[in-house]
């Protein structure tokens, strides 16, 4: 069975709420579908501010899924819970090609980030077709790599502001897209934890030489998969810092006074 993001049940606690991690907050949410220039139904979910103005978009791309990744990795999952309410930000969703979450499965199979390209455009056109501001690439780990193998190159540059990666691995990226992304001249800010397994922070300062305007952020005490609502939550306010204009004035508040839910695993 398809999970129905409308199975949420909300109440109004009688004092306001710590966010942990299975804090749902209110949003506007729906399952949808991508189609991508080959042909393929990609599964997904937008999640958009319940009322007032969407200040940025997140097209957010998962980490490897033959290594466990999917739409519902927690970061991704804990910015679709929060940032909707607590940022006014849509977080867009989807599993690539061959990719299964409770969500559904993505037709297709595994392409090695080749293929992947059409899943990129795809949720990227749909962004733009749903009149969705401010754009920004997110990748995570194996979604680094097609943020940064495509995003820099139409038709994908010209709709968005920019990326933030996440625990970029650079295997499947060269210093050929790398260079792509310094003559776009659009913002880059790569999050790289202390101690990753693939590519640690002075390694990456090194290689993201080659594009003068990435920021570079070392994470101490931080690991590739940023378990813990320590790194998570700093994760989530890099991403806000970096995508509001102007810039965010302060950290993600901790606590919500309003109608809250819980997601079960």
């Amino acid at each position: 069975m398809t999970f129905d993001p409308a199975s949420y049940v909300f109440s109004q606690p009688s004092a306001p709420t710590a966010i942990r991690a299975s804090t749902v907050l209110p949003a506007r949410r729906e399952n949808v579908e991508l189609r991508t220039g080959d042909g393929h139904r990609l599964v997904g979910e937008l999640a958009v501010p319940e009322s007032g103005e969407i200040k940025a978009t997140l097209i957010t791309l998962h980490p490897l899924p033959t290594h466990g990744g999917f739409m519902d990795s927690h970061v991704y999952r804990k910015a679709s819970y929060r940032l909707p309410a607590l940022a006014g930000i849509a977080v867009l969703r989807f599993n690539t090609r061959g990719t299964s979450s409770p969500r559904g499965t993505s037709q297709g199979s595994f392409e090695e980030g080749i293929g992947e390209r059409l899943d990129v455009e795809a949720a990227v056109r749909f962004a733009v077709e749903r009149g969705l501001p401010n754009r920004w690439l997110v990748g995570w780990s194996f979604g680094t790599e097609l943020a940064l193998m495509y995003g820099a190159t139409e038709p994908v540059a010209a709709e968005i502001e920019g990326a933030i990666l996440l625990s970029p691995p650079l295997h499947r990226a060269t210093d050929v897209h790398l260079k792509e992304w310094a003559a776009a001249g659009k913002p880059l800010k790569v999050l790289v934890p202390e101690h990753d397994d693939y590519l640690q922070p002075a390694a990456a300062a090194e290689r993201f030489a080659l594009v003068p305007q990435a920021d570079v952020v070392g994470v101490d005490g931080a690991k590739h998969l940023w378990v813990g609502e320590k790194y998570a939550g700093r994760v989530l306010n890099e991403i806000v810092a970096e995508v509001l204009p102007g810039g965010a004035a302060a950290a993600l508040p901790e606590e919500w006074d309003g109608p809250v839910a819980t997601a079960h695993a």
